[in-house]
């Protein structure tokens, strides 16, 4: 019989190196979570990619839970502080500085 159920665990400072990572998955873990209100890009960047290998060197699947913080404004501010939307017209909002 499958089973439907998953074993998620958080990869963390105290988890993220590759042989805890590996005893994880040999303990059948099969979501490894990022917390993303925590650590840098580089850090998430690294943890990310340090999973995908031991993932494929182990050839086990394993599904990569990114986990963003709850009901946060992820975008900058914008440059004239506000936008007033009329009817119908088209407004585009971006992460893209560069598009603004």
């Amino acid at each position: 019989m499958t089973r439907r159920t998953k074993i998620v665990c958080t990869i963390g400072p105290a988890s993220d190196s590759e042989e805890m990572i590996r005893k994880l998955i040999s303990a059948g873990m099969n979501v490894a979570r990022v917390n993303f209100s925590h650590g840098t890009d580089e850090y998430h960047r690294t943890v990310i990619r340090r999973l995908k290998e031991i993932r494929k060197a182990l050839d086990k699947p394993l599904a990569i839970l990114q986990d963003l913080q709850g009901p946060k404004i992820r975008i900058g501010e914008i440059a004239s502080g506000f936008v007033q939307l009329m009817p119908g017209q088209e407004f585009t909002l971006t992460a893209d500085a560069h598009r603004v």
